[in-house]
């Protein structure tokens, strides 16, 4: 039976916003090394910047990278991957991801896809208590960073296919960034006649109109539940539009009660 692995190190592919709050939680509880093509700023604590084989060198490779680029990540990263490495992504899809990964990296390392349910802006106040789903999908590691996450991040792991996964992401997500993305478009909104329950519309709308190009169109596209479950919304918005443009018929109208 193959042993679980032990992670001593961490390598970072990617130092865009999100790899930057991975290394925010990561950096104070191992040694973690970052690589990024881009220029990044070098000031944050405990984080080590270096060149892709010395990130690869690591026992945890996290890719924090867009979906569109992970293909040749991958490609440049498999000859300098470690034996008993493990591999994991936080693409917001995963059955893309997942495919590119098995497909890419060399047979001797461990591979785990994750999402982590929470972002920058979600997770001003911390990430205790967020979740994170993982899918196993080459050795025995996913068990591992399930427990790693619970124990030292405080996070609520969620083990699900990569299947599964997109399913739920494609309603959950799909829909999330689909609508922030119309109402955005219809820009002045209102800030002072306003209800509690449209300021929290207006509240989960700024969780994501700001996110980077790359995640809504990976959200959108790289999904393959994605369209079918914005065709859904479509047709029932337009069902419900035609609706309301049917003159209500007087009998429909409710009568008043009596007067006691």
């Amino acid at each position: 039976m193959q042993s679980r692995p032990l992670i001593r190190s961490v390598g970072l592919i990617g130092f865009g916003a999100f790899g930057r709050l991975i290394a925010r939680h990561l950096a104070p509880l191992t040694p973690l090394v970052a690589h990024d093509p881009r220029p990044v700023p070098a000031d944050m604590a405990g984080v080590s910047f270096g060149t892709l084989p010395q990130a690869a060198a690591c026992d945890l490779v996290i890719l924090a990278v867009p979906v569109a680029q992970l293909e040749p990540v991958l490609t440049d990263l498999a000859p300098h991957l470690r034996p008993d490495a493990v591999v994991a992504d936080v693409s917001s899809v995963k059955v893309t991801p997942v495919q590119l990964m098995e497909r890419l990296l060399p047979a001797h390392v461990s591979i785990v896809g994750t999402h982590p349910l929470f972002g920058p802006q979600s997770s001003a106040d911390g990430i205790a208590g967020r979740k994170i789903a993982l899918c196993r999908v080459r050795g025995n590691a996913c068990l591992t960073l399930a427990a790693l996450c619970r124990k030292l991040l405080g996070l609520r792991p969620h083990l699900v296919s990569p299947e599964d996964h997109d399913r739920e992401a494609a309603v959950v997500q799909g829909l999330t960034h689909f609508i922030a993305q119309i109402v955005s478009r219809i820009d002045p909104l209102p800030d002072r006649l306003t209800t509690v329950s449209f300021d929290k519309l207006r509240e989960a709308i700024d969780m994501v109109r700001h996110d980077p190009p790359g995640v809504f169109e990976a959200i959108e596209r790289s999904n393959p539940f994605a369209a079918p479950v914005r065709d859904r919304f479509l047709s029932e918005a337009l069902e419900l539009a035609g609706d309301l443009d049917r003159p209500i018929a007087l009998r429909e109208i409710p009568e008043a009660p009596d007067a006691a």
